[in-house]
């Protein structure tokens, strides 16, 4: 359980850091909709794309 936290702080604290240099929030393809007071936004693209990351990492790291 501590190394699964451990995890979750190093892989937090990288998405943190480029976050910084990369938009992450704002792909082209996410879905924003905005009009007078209301707004909606749904990172589709983001989503994708952090779905075939971890898809990728699990697979090679998971692996025995």
């Amino acid at each position: 359980m501590m190394m699964v936290g451990a995890g979750l702080l190093i892989f937090g604290g990288l998405f943190w850091l480029l976050s910084q240099f990369i938009s992450l929030g704002r792909l082209p393809g996410d879905i924003s909709w905005q009009k007078g007071n209301v707004s909606f936004y749904f990172p589709l693209a983001s989503s994708l794309l952090l779905s075939l990351i971890l898809t990728l990492l699990l697979n090679l790291f998971g692996r025995r």
